[in-house]
């Protein structure tokens, strides 16, 4: 990178004053879209890898000082959803909904955006700042893909930066979107699903006491309509009433649809993603 990725104070680019605090980033995708690369980019060789508390999945942290910015920059796992299914998923959503990172960057692959955009729905979901980064623009564009950032950024509500980070291109935008994001704290749009689960979503979220679950409200609600164990547990020791009714909720959904209401809220997901790629590609 160039620039003041090293710079200790303040820096007229940045027009914010010397902020002594580090911030923690995490980085958030599936596997294989390069998050590794932009991890290397943007912190260096100043890293540590180890395995998270009581895990053996692997854990990578390393430091960026950009713009007089002190940023801890945590890789988590590739994984595909965060429904706490397996140990990465599990690691993955607690650090992100009860560790609260002062901004999630989820990576996604160009060439792979509608499939990418099924996990950034629910990263969404669970309302942490966010920035997206695009990467592997170059091979998307080798099969005809162009992707309208600035219309992605509008309909999702946070920055969307494109990058070829393995070859450092875009990183340097990606950072200043980083130190932006750690004071503005850029929080997503609320990405509205069909009229039957919405109707559904806001009865339980109405019934949901402050803090139950220990997510937001909205991620709780959908969570219980699918029958994730985890959230359904712990929301039975404060909220019993509001874990029946989502039961009752979710036999509905399957009366109505003819599957599972776990199949319905990622058919949802999986159709808010496709009509997302159709205007921005």
């Amino acid at each position: 990178m160039s620039g003041c990725r090293d710079c200790t104070g303040c820096c007229p680019a940045s027009g914010r004053p010397d902020d002594k605090r580090e911030y923690v980033v995490a980085l958030a995708g599936n596997a294989n879209v390069g998050k590794s690369a932009t991890f290397n980019q943007l912190t260096g060789v100043d890293q540590e890898i180890g395995n998270w508390p009581g895990k053996t999945v692997e854990r990578a942290e390393g430091l960026l000082q950009y713009r007089g910015q002190r940023i801890r920059v945590i890789d988590l796992p590739g994984i595909y959803s965060i429904t706490a299914l397996s140990t990465e998923e599990q690691v993955s959503r607690e650090f992100i909904a009860h560790d609260h990172p002062d901004v999630v960057v989820n990576i996604v692959d160009a060439s792979a955006l509608e499939r990418n955009l099924f996990f950034t729905l629910q990263l969404a979901e669970l309302e942490s700042p966010m920035i997206l980064a695009i990467n592997q623009v170059d091979l998307a564009a080798q099969k005809g893909i162009r992707i309208d950032t600035e219309k992605l950024s509008g309909l999702l509500g946070v920055p969307v930066i494109p990058t070829i980070a393995i070859q450092g291109k875009g990183i340097a935008d990606l950072s200043d979107a980083i130190v932006g994001a750690v004071h503005d704290r850029p929080k997503p749009h609320t990405i509205p699903y069909g009229k039957e689960v919405e109707d559904r979503i806001l009865k339980i979220m109405q019934l949901l006491p402050a803090g139950a679950g220990g997510y937001p409200p909205r991620w709780t609600a959908i969570k219980l309509l699918e029958g994730d164990p985890d959230t359904v547990w712990e929301v039975k020791k404060s909220a019993p009433d509001a874990a029946s009714a989502a039961q009752a909720y979710a036999r509905e959904l399957e009366r109505i649809h003819g599957e599972p209401a776990g199949t319905v809220l990622s058919g949802e997901r999986y159709h808010a993603a496709e009509r997302m790629v159709s205007e921005v590609m």
